[in-house]
């Protein structure tokens, strides 16, 4: 059973993604405004925030950093296609997706299954080591925690997929066509240039000088890779 919160300020939208995320395995929980959406938040285990940017009193972006800094639940920011800026925003800021409105059923069933397989299982497989290292970094996947140099890194769990794909293979050059399609699945929808803003937020949480990256190193014309250490 997975807890899901829903915030919009128009409860007709609420009421329409209730519908489109009906499921047996899903309980539903509502939210008006920012700040009912952190206590839902405190009273509630939350597998999945749906969380609209355009909000009177607090709005999305300001909800969203104030979870993060107690919780790396997934975030799917909900958009109007006039957004854009809000979109890179978002994910800079530590949003795992957006969906833009008016909105694809199909599409937040999609992402909203997405979202979730990866947050409760992180697509750990028994082949795979669980504890891979590239330099200073450290990820364990049993633990699910990054660490550099010894210390604990906080990542979303866009960013842990990303992160471990590349560390997986270290040296191997992924395009942004091919870690999107990866990590995003089963996912028709949505642009590569979201990979571009996740790679970026891991510099940040993981290099020295994310403008001269030691780990996380870009390809130009080709895409990314962990660098061998």
């Amino acid at each position: 059973m997975y807890n899901i919160l829903i915030c919009d300020d128009e409860k007709d939208i609420v009421n329409a993604l209730k519908i489109y995320l009906y499921d047996a395995n899903y309980t539903l929980f509502e939210a008006f405004d920012g700040r009912e959406a952190l206590n839902v938040l405190s009273e509630q285990d939350i597998h999945l925030v749906l969380l609209d940017v355009m909000m009177p009193q607090m709005d999305g972006i300001e909800t969203m950093v104030e979870i993060r800094k107690k919780s790396n639940v997934p975030i799917i920011l909900l958009t109007a296609k006039s957004e854009d800026s809000d979109k890179i925003l978002g994910l800079n800021l530590g949003a795992d997706d957006y969906i833009t409105k008016p909105f694809n059923p199909m599409e937040v069933s999609a992402r909203v299954r997405s979202q979730l397989r990866r947050y409760m299982q992180l697509g750990a497989g028994d082949i795979k080591p669980e504890v891979l290292k590239v330099g200073g970094i450290e990820l364990d996947d049993k633990e699910k925690q990054v660490t550099l140099d010894g210390e604990a890194v906080s990542l979303t769990p866009t960013e842990y997929e990303i992160l471990k794909l590349l560390m997986l293979s270290p040296g191997k050059v992924f395009s942004p066509k091919e870690i999107y399609q990866t990590i995003w699945n089963d996912l028709p929808y949505g642009s590569e240039n979201t990979v571009a803003v996740h790679i970026r937020h891991l510099r940040e949480k993981l290099e020295i000088n994310p403008a001269e990256p030691r780990y996380l190193k870009v390809v130009w014309g080709q895409g990314y890779k962990c660098e061998k250490m």
